[in-house]
């Protein structure tokens, strides 16, 4: 993939312009089940510019000891832990020792395998690369993982842990609560939240990763922006195939049509079979999302749909078929790597033959269909860009004038290699 992505560039002419470009290993996970893929991980790295670390693998199997503070004393160092409690507190920051040394059990684990994973990141690199352009690399932390909202506390202890452990942290990614493709319902409440982040990333010189940031209101992205001064990251990754599902849906090609609806029958499916689960969360956010669709398209939304399968399948079947129905937006990424297709829990994330074939559907879309995905995904990073302050409101006018002017595909690629 990362081979992909570079030679895509060469074949635009992206590189005549001169820009430095890379792109974010994003969510490499720590721990768990990936120590056995540790090295495979680290070479498949090698040409990002950027490493998010996931701990979450880690974070899964680590048990909470009876004694917090006695397990604290007895594994790990106490110059480290006397040197992040002077940080937190140069920082403004009062810890509570209860909650420092329970937080301690919970990411001690997990921070000395990042360790680890940096320490074979910084020597791959020093091995491929020369330069110290070629060698350098951004570290994210994703600390939205850790239950509940993330506090001012948890921030700067955890930024305090990587500095004492010789891990300089560019970004930092706290939970604000955030939900993908849906807009954060108070810009008062979310502006207070960041400050309280801002402030502790200030301290450390850090930026603020937003996580599930995709889909938030023009306001949303404005408060972001102004809070940090542009010092930001806008995970998006939830956005994408949601452009995918709309410019297959706007698109007059019959294999893409064919593609279209073979997609959104999937996320029916999975929809119908969630909403009926044994699993409370998932029979919970299935029927959201189920209800959602029902009442943007103004049919009946009543338990009455969830009688049984049948009654909700042709309840779903009434419908016609939008990428802005949310049970899509929400299931729709797991079918990129079902195998064969099936909506089937066993053939999710199939990294065997079945799981590719499935992929290479989506490399044989049309021309007219990859044209409305990259005008699609342009358009959006142009509203990201104005509403943030990243970039003058008057370029992004000039950019989204020549990004309407593109008729077909090969008229847009002459654009970015001219």
């Amino acid at each position: 993939m990362s081979h992909g992505c570079v030679l895509s560039k060469l074949k635009t002419g992206f590189h005549q312009r001169r820009i430095a470009w890379s792109f974010n290993a994003d969510h490499q996970p720590i721990g768990g089940k990936f120590d056995v893929r540790e090295d495979a991980l680290v070479e498949g790295c090698l040409l990002a510019s950027y490493i998010t670390f996931d701990l979450s693998p880690e974070l899964a199997q680590t048990k909470p000891p009876a004694d917090p503070a006695a397990w604290v004393a007895a594994n790990v160092d106490a110059a480290l832990v006397n040197t992040v409690r002077a940080r937190v507190a140069a920082a403004g920051l009062t810890i509570n020792e209860g909650e420092f040394a329970q937080l301690l059990t919970q990411v001690w684990p997990s921070l000395q395998k990042m360790k680890r994973r940096d320490e074979k990141y910084r020597a791959v690199r020093e091995a491929a690369f020369t330069t110290p352009t070629g060698r350098a690399y951004l570290r994210e932390l994703s600390i939205d993982e850790l239950p509940g909202l993330t506090t001012p506390e948890t921030t700067a202890i955890m930024l305090a842990l990587c500095e004492a452990l010789g891990m300089t942290i560019h970004f930092v990614a706290p939970a604000f609560g955030f939900q993908k493709n849906m807009p954060y319902p108070d810009n008062t409440a979310l502006r207070a939240l960041i400050e309280k982040q801002w402030a502790v990333c200030k301290a450390f010189d850090a930026s603020v990763g937003f996580h599930s940031g995709s889909g938030k209101s023009a306001e949303n992205y404005q408060v972001m922006g102004s809070v940090t001064g542009g010092r930001l990251e806008i995970k998006t990754s939830g956005r994408y195939t949601y452009e995918m599902g709309r410019a297959l849906f706007a698109s007059k090609n019959a294999d893409d049509q064919a593609l279209w609806r073979d997609w959104y029958a999937f996320t029916v499916e999975l929809a119908v079979k969630g909403a009926f689960s044994a699993d409370e969360t998932e029979r919970k956010f299935a029927r959201v999302f189920v209800t959602d669709a029902l009442t943007l398209e103004k049919r009946p939304a009543s338990d009455a749909v969830f009688a049984d399968e049948r009654t909700l399948r042709d309840a779903l079947a009434a419908l016609t078929p939008s990428p802005e129905h949310m049970f899509w937006f929400e299931y729709n990424f797991l079918y990129v790597l079902a195998g064969d297709g099936r909506a089937e829990k066993v053939a999710l994330g199939d990294h065997t033959a079945a799981g590719y074939r499935q992929r290479a559907r989506f490399y044989a879309i049309s021309d007219e269909g990859r044209l409305n995905y990259a005008k699609n995904v342009a358009a959006y990073i142009l509203f990201l860009a104005e509403n943030t302050g990243l970039v003058p409101m008057d370029r992004c006018v000039r950019a989204r004038a020549r990004l309407e002017e593109a008729a077909t595909l090969q008229a847009l690629l002459a654009q970015i290699a001219g």
